[in-house]
């Protein structure tokens, strides 16, 4: 049977956690600044071991942990860490430092958001219980009481600033320090050093959007330079689509031609077979050539007629006609259409004779 730390939702403990101001609000609304509401934790501040918050004492309230930070240009990193201290014990409320303007531009430099941007930034993360605007560089014992925190989270690096090697060694000596793994690949000095490169990118892009010169604070030459660049940069987009669609064109082309091709040469290939059966060697225009020729010589040179045919009586007084060599054969058929008709005009001229 499955145990109930099997299944452990850090969430839904807040949820079910009978503190007076309900914790549904970091769900379904932004987190409460602390000098908005009342200290969360009614019971007595005793002093826990990390030990003992990792087995979710005390059981009439949660382990206050507390994490701060600039979080500037607030981005995964931040979320993760916070994500982490959420999660280090069974049952905690995370409440979070957010420090000044004025601290952060003293103490480390310029920001690219302001405090008040900033603070809300956090009151929108799901892991924050709470939101401490105006948090001190340095925890004090008397920020610790008054915030009833139990434990601090934060990465374990030596965190260097205001004349010190690092920030939390008085936290760590008291056993109050709990610690967290960076995210590694982002950062806000990464996103800024990234705008930084690409500067004239940005520039270019918000002066295309509509925003001016000066409120980029672009020089004047600059801003010349710039807009021309978008110029020179519409013309090569125009010309790439126009040369993208005449390689669609002349593709398409190319594919039609090779179908007309393709067509031209399956009925090319017809045409030559049909010309071929009707007119080659033994095409079905010889044959028929040849049936006609042998039917005219057929009718221009007919047979001969049977030996067995009455021939024409002769006066018995009558003597048979001289045979001159030079005549054709009366008897044998002439051999040609000419020899035909000469032979029939001789026999007309010896009838004359007898006659």
């Amino acid at each position: 049977m499955a145990t109930a730390a099997e299944h452990h939702h850090p969430e839904l403990e807040t949820i079910m956690d009978p503190v007076p101001t309900s914790p549904l609000l970091t769900l379904t609304a932004p987190a409460p600044f602390a000098d908005e509401t009342s200290c969360q934790c009614q019971a007595p501040h005793e002093k826990l071991t990390i030990a003992q918050a990792r087995l979710g004492t005390p059981v009439d309230r949660p382990v206050r942990v507390y994490a701060d930070g600039i979080f500037d240009l607030f981005h995964s990193g931040h979320a993760r860490a916070l994500m982490q201290a959420k999660t280090l014990f069974p049952n905690s409320y995370l409440l979070v430092g957010v420090c000044s303007d004025d601290l952060t531009h003293k103490f480390k430099g310029f920001t690219v958001m302001n405090e008040t941007e900033r603070y809300e930034a956090l009151r929108h993360c799901r892991y924050v219980d709470e939101v401490i605007r105006d948090a001190p560089w340095t925890l004090t014992p008397e920020f610790l009481e008054k915030h009833k925190i139990d434990f601090v989270a934060h990465d374990d690096i030596p965190y260097s600033s205001a004349g010190s090697d690092d920030v939390y060694k008085h936290i760590k000596e008291a056993g109050m320090f709990v610690p967290t793994q960076r995210t590694e690949g982002i950062s806000t000095s990464d996103i800024i050093t990234r705008i930084v490169r690409d500067y004239d990118v940005y520039a270019r892009r918000n002066l295309q959007r509509g925003y001016t010169a000066k409120e980029l604070n672009v020089s004047f030459i600059n801003e010349k330079k710039y807009r021309f660049q978008n110029q020179v940069d519409k013309m090569k987009e125009k010309v790439k689509n126009v040369e993208e669609k005449s390689k669609e064109f002349v593709y398409k082309v190319e594919e039609k031609s090779h179908d007309l091709i393709q067509k031209w040469e399956e009925k090319s290939r017809e045409f030559i077979g049909n010309f071929l059966e009707l007119f080659g060697p033994d095409g079905a225009w010889k044959q028929m050539f040849q049936e006609r020729s042998g039917r005219m010589l057929q009718a221009l040179s007919p047979r001969q007629s049977p030996t067995s045919s009455p021939t024409r009586g002769r006066s018995p007084s009558r003597s048979p006609s001289p045979t001159f060599p030079w005549l054709p054969n009366k008897t044998s058929p002439p051999s040609s259409p000419k020899a035909a008709s000469a032979s029939i005009s001789s026999m007309s001229e010896g009838d004359e004779d007898e006659k």
